[in-house]
């Protein structure tokens, strides 16, 4: 016995001291993912083409068991490469466990995102010891009964979306109108209305998922775009600015784009853009290029490690000479080509060769009646998506660019933001639509089938607030939704225990550290005595009461006499300013009369002594001089 303990005692030390038992109680994941679980609803979500089936908040687990309770018999032959479904079987919740056998590996090729975890088999120990972690708990919490019944009806193609659960990235005041996840997942950024940018990590993030640093990229402007280099070791932030920034990965500034002439006409001579930037995009390839559009109507390519001066000025072809904004652009997978969407509605594509200029390759004049919000290229370069506030989303064919392949309208679109996103495979595509004032419907994701070009489901979002930007990370396999409105905004994470990876999971399942009565943080108190006024530290109410009642107009009472020495070209009322006057004075030997007696007679005193020695001036004019007359004193105490 001694020596099995040794030998599991040598073992263990090899593992975490996570692993086996714990000294606190810890809370288990599945309560935890319970806690972040989407509201239910009574009816699965509809699949069709009529919106009114939708609801205005997603189908969780239970409508889709609800749904599998009843399967349809399918008589689709399992060897089709393509088999071809009905719009009822598209699937929004959690996904169905794993079956271990050969006809699963043809359900692979319909999935969406990283595949499922293999189910492993446990062997039974003869001792019925257990060495390592335990197996985790199951995190659908079913019951074996509604196991049993959705085995039964499992069929194949359905589309993984993971929608199961959702937590929200808070802490903006306004719409988030800009989002960008690092190529790892671990780092998501977050641009909003209220001119600021939030960045969150994952890894640092608890359970109360606030942001680790909060930049202000422009005062007064909007942050439009954010996109990260290809080594994710810097980020570009694009706003209502005419100055494109970009940032290192801990949000210090590196360098600011210049700023072009607005005085001079014609584009290309200016070394930056004139006007407010629209959109902004990082080279998916190279490090070093970036690409923006403006208002002024151009779209520039930038080398980061010159911010003085753009690489390449491109002028889109107009019908009328002038300056058109382009309102957003686009790389391709491979970045060999550049997509704008110009104001007058028209959508134009360079392909980047040897001694190319500003006339576009392709040039669709009227592809949507209004602005362009977002365009987007598939990895194999054969389809283009575009968003518009026309409340619509075109599919575009590469190689025929005179007709879209498909048209989606009823999409409303109140911001230049609205993105499009691909799903990691590329099967579906989504995007969000804005809340509009007499809809019963809130802020939706709609996903679309890339292949039949046909919807497959509307996921609800919020009740009241947009959703402008979206994207699908492939590695977390989570859907990422921002959302607002004037009052609040914030970034949406949906995700599936079973399916998603990292990301969510990980800040989720990590408790935030209680406090303890013992923990003290004193507030630092700097004192800089010779700084900016505006910057100054306030004085003390004591010291302003002081000041304001020597202040004789601010008090409203006349000055106090001066108990002290005279100063100021006050005299003083004090009886000498030296020790000696003082004594004297004290003692009776200097007597000060003047205080007591009448001016005039002090002066009149001396008039006999003048008239009879008469020096200096006076005996010049005494013949000259008219005699003095003085009046009588009208007192009768005088005259006495």
């Amino acid at each position: 016995m001694e020596d099995e303990e040794e030998i599991y005692e040598g073992v263990r030390a090899h593992f975490p001291l996570t692993f086996g038992k714990q000294s606190k109680p810890v809370t288990p994941l599945e309560s935890i993912h319970n806690a972040t679980r989407r509201p239910t609803t009574d009816a699965a979500a509809d699949c069709g083409h009529s919106s009114k089936g939708f609801p205005s908040l997603s189908s969780s687990s239970k409508a889709w068991l609800d749904s599998l309770k009843n399967p349809k018999p399918s008589s689709r032959n399992r060897s089709d490469p393509n088999p071809s479904l009905p719009n009822d079987d598209a699937m929004v919740g959690p996904p169905r466990p794993m079956r271990m056998d050969n006809d699963d590996e043809e359900e692979e090729d319909r999935l969406i995102g990283p595949p499922r975890p293999a189910a492993v088999d446990e062997e039974d120990d003869d001792d019925g010891e257990m060495i390592g972690p335990p197996p985790p708990p199951p995190v659908s919490g079913l019951e074996d009964s509604e196991e049993e019944e959705k085995s039964d009806g499992e069929e194949e193609g359905r589309y993984r979306i993971p929608l199961s659960n959702e937590i929200a990235l808070k802490g903006h005041t306004k719409v988030v109108s800009a989002l960008a996840i690092d190529h790892s997942g671990s780092r998501v950024l977050s641009g909003s209305y209220d001119y600021t940018v939030r960045m969150f990590d994952f890894q640092g993030m608890n359970a109360r998922l606030q942001s680790f640093r909060q930049l202000e990229p422009f005062e007064g402007h909007q942050v439009r775009n954010l996109s990260w280099s290809p080594t994710a070791d810097r980020f570009l932030c694009v706003t209502g600015s005419a100055q494109a920034k970009i940032y290192d990965r801990d949000g210090l500034t590196l360098g600011e784009f210049v700023k072009g002439d607005m005085y001079i006409r014609d584009l290309k001579n200016t070394k930056g853009h004139i006007s407010g930037l629209t959109c902004g995009e990082w080279h998916p390839k190279t490090k070093e290029k970036i690409l923006t559009s403006s208002e002024d109507g151009s779209l520039r390519i930038w080398d980061v490690n010159d911010f003085k001066s753009q690489k390449q000025v491109i002028k889109p072809k107009l019908a009328r000479p002038g300056r058109v904004p382009v309102t957003t652009c686009a790389w391709d997978r491979e970045g060999k080509s550049i997509a704008g969407g110009i104001g007058d509605g028209s959508i134009q594509i360079w392909n980047l060769k040897p001694g190319w200029g500003s006339r576009p390759d392709i040039h669709v004049e009227k592809g949507h009646s209004d602005d362009i919000t977002a365009l987007k290229f598939s990895s194999d370069g054969q389809i283009l998506l575009s968003r518009s506030f026309d409340d619509s989303l075109k599919v575009w064919d590469l190689r025929k660019m005179k007709e879209p392949l498909r048209v989606f309208e009823n999409l409303p679109n109140h911001y230049a933001q609205t993105n499009i996103a691909f799903s990691p495979d590329e099967q579906l595509f989504l995007t969000g639509t804005s809340v509009e004032k007499d809809s019963t419907t809130g802020g939706l994701l709609c996903f679309y089938d890339r292949e039949k070009l046909e919807l497959v489901s509307r996921v609800g979002i919020s009740p009241t607030c947009s959703v402008i930007q979206c994207a699908w990370h492939p590695k977390l396999n989570q859907i990422f939704a921002t959302s607002g409105d004037k009052s609040q905004g914030g970034t949406h994470i949906l995700y599936d225990p079973t399916l998603s990876e990292r990301g969510a999971l990980v800040c989720v399942a990590r408790a935030p550290r209680n406090k303890s009565i013992d923990d003290y943080e004193a507030k630092p108190v700097i004192h800089n005595p010779h700084a900016l006024p505006l910057f100054r530290d306030q004085p003390s109410r004591k010291r302003q009461r002081e000041k304001v009642l020597k202040d004789p107009l601010k008090s409203h009472k006349p000055e106090l006499p001066i108990t002290g020495p005279g100063h100021g070209g006050r005299v003083g009322s004090t009886k000498g300013s030296l020790l000696t006057q003082y004594l004297l004075k004290q003692g009776g030997l200097i007597k000060e009369t003047w205080m007591e007696e009448d001016p005039r007679e002090a002066i009149l005193k001396y008039a006999d002594a003048a008239a009879k020695d008469p020096k200096f001036i006076a005996p010049a004019y005494a013949q000259t001089q008219p005699e003095p007359v003085f009046a009588k004193s009208d007192s009768e105490d005088e005259e006495k």
